[in-house]
């Protein structure tokens, strides 16, 4: 059986990863307004990621004989972006965001001496080294090309090259 201070948090959680589905299919709305449809390939597989991390949360609430408790999202993630630079930006400060909140995660699950809750958080804990590794690194990329329109095609072009 779930704890219930370790439910109240996992709940928090699937809150946190629609909401980041909820900002990156907003992304991805700015990208198709600009023609950048790369970008908003890997902000649609970005968006899926997110759901399907929420549903790990809901699934294992669910395994453990808890209670999903479903929260209001926050409609004003959306942002008037001005560019993928900025966009990209966000993103990797929100996946620092994320970060934060699944280290509260472990640190509760070991206070809590909930040891499935611990092994379970793992995983996210190791996939959001690569969510600020994949972030940062296109941030890097639309640095290096600035406002160059054929450097802004190109990394558009490698983005809409990224798989499931």
């Amino acid at each position: 059986m779930i704890g219930k201070k370790i439910q109240d948090a996992f709940n928090k959680q699937i809150n946190e990863e629609l909401a980041s589905a909820y900002l990156y299919l907003s992304m991805e709305a700015y990208f198709h307004s600009e023609g950048l449809e790369g970008m908003a390939h890997w902000m649609r597989l970005q968006t899926q990621e997110e759901i399907a991390h929420a549903m790990k949360f809901f699934n294992f609430i669910h395994e453990r004989g808890g209670t999903v408790k479903l929260q209001t999202i926050s409609a004003d993630l959306h942002k008037n972006w001005k560019s993928p630079l900025e966009i990209f930006q966000a993103s990797y400060q929100h996946e620092q965001h994320i970060t934060a909140c699944i280290n509260d995660l472990v640190k509760l699950s070991k206070e809590e001496e909930d040891y499935p809750a611990s092994v379970f958080l793992q995983w996210f804990v190791t996939e959001q080294v690569e969510e600020e590794a994949n972030t940062s690194q296109v941030v890097q990329m639309l640095e290096r090309v600035g406002d160059s329109g054929n450097g802004i095609y190109m990394v558009d072009q490698a983005l809409g090259r990224r798989g499931a």
